[in-house]
C-alpha cells in the first residue's frame, strides 16, 4: 500500500501536472503559463501566511481558555501542507492547495480527521495501543 501511494505521489501526479501544464502552454502560450505559475505561488504563500497567523491566534485563544487546541493544530498542519503544495508548480496541486486554505473546506476536513482519530483511539485501534496492553508491569525494570 505504501509503495502504491509513493508511486502515485512521485510519478503519477507530477506526470499529470506536466501534461496539464504543457496543454495549457499550447493553449495560452508559455509566458502566460509561466506567469500563472509564479502568480499562484505568490498568492499561495500570501494566503498561507494569512491563514497560518489566523490559526495561531485561534490556538492561543483556546489555550488561554484552558481548552486543548486539537482541531486548530490539525488545521495548522493543513495550512502548512496547502502552502507547500501551492509552491509546487501545477494545476492539480494548486487546486488541492487552495482547497486546504479555504477555512470552510479545511474545517470540514479537520473535523473528519479528528473524528477518525477519536474513534480509533476510543476503540483501541490507535498508535501502539495493543503493545501497551500486552506489556507486563515489570518490563521496564532492569534487575542487576
Amino acid at each position: 500500500m505504501l509503495f502504491v501511494t509513493l508511486l502515485f505521489l512521485f510519478i503519477v501526479i507530477p506526470t499529470a501536472e506536466l501534461v496539464l501544464l504543457m496543454m495549457l502552454g499550447v493553449r495560452i502560450g508559455w509566458m502566460p503559463t509561466l506567469g500563472l505559475i509564479v502568480f499562484t505561488g505568490i498568492l499561495g504563500a500570501t494566503l498561507a501566511r494569512q491563514q497560518g497567523l489566523s490559526i495561531l491566534r485561534k490556538i492561543q485563544a483556546e489555550m488561554q481558555n484552558g481548552r486543548p487546541p486539537a482541531l486548530e493544530m490539525v488545521e495548522g498542519a493543513m495550512v502548512v501542507i496547502g502552502g507547500m503544495v501551492l509552491l509546487t508548480p501545477g494545476i492539480i496541486t494548486d487546486g488541492l492547495g487552495f482547497a486546504l486554505l479555504v477555512p470552510g473546506i479545511r474545517r470540514s476536513i479537520a473535523n473528519k480527521i479528528q473524528k477518525h482519530f477519536t474513534k480509533s483511539f476510543t476503540t483501541g485501534k490507535g498508535f501502539a495501543s495493543s503493545s501497551f496492553r500486552s506489556r507486563k508491569k515489570d518490563d521496564d525494570v532492569i534487575d542487576v
